[in-house]
C-alpha cells in the first residue's frame, strides 16, 4: 500500500490531500479515515490504498502510521499556574457579568484583552 503524508485537511470542508511517496497528491475525504478519526493534521503520516476518481486518485482504506508532534502539548502551562488564571478569570468575569447587569457592556480593549485571555486559557484546556 502507499504511503505518504497529510499536505492540508478541512474538517469543515471534509477533505484534503496527501502527498504520497510517488509523488502525487492523493485526494482525502473525511468519509475514508479510520474509526473514530475525524480530522488529520498537516504532516501526518498515512498508509492508504488508491482508487482513480472523477478528478484523480483517491485514498481508501487510510491507516495512520504517525502523527506529527503537538506543538501545543510542548507549550502547555503547569497545572498550579492554569488554576490561578482560571481563578483570577472567574473573578474578572464575575465583574463583566456584574456590570452588564447594570447594562454596561466592557469597554472595546476591556472585550478584546478579556477575549484573548479565553482563548488562551481555552487552548491550555484543549491542548
Amino acid at each position: 500500500m502507499p504511503i505518504g503524508r497529510v499536505k492540508w485537511f478541512s474538517l469543515e470542508k471534509g477533505f484534503g490531500f496527501i502527498a504520497s511517496e510517488e509523488g502525487e497528491d492523493v485526494y482525502l475525504a473525511s468519509s475514508v479515515l479510520p474509526s473514530g478519526v475525524s480530522t488529520v493534521k498537516p504532516g501526518t503520516k498515512l498508509e492508504f490504498g488508491i482508487v482513480e476518481g472523477k478528478r484523480g486518485p483517491q485514498a481508501l482504506s487510510v491507516r495512520v502510521i504517525d502523527e506529527p508532534a503537538s506543538v501545543v502539548s510542548n507549550t502547555r502551562i503547569n497545572h498550579d499556574d492554569l488554576a490561578t488564571m482560571i481563578e483570577d478569570t472567574i473573578k474578572i468575569l464575575d465583574k463583566v457579568g456584574n456590570g452588564l447587569r447594570n447594562g454596561r457592556h466592557p469597554s472595546g480593549p476591556d472585550a478584546e484583552r478579556l477575549a484573548k485571555v479565553l482563548r488562551g486559557i481555552a487552548g491550555q484546556i484543549e491542548g
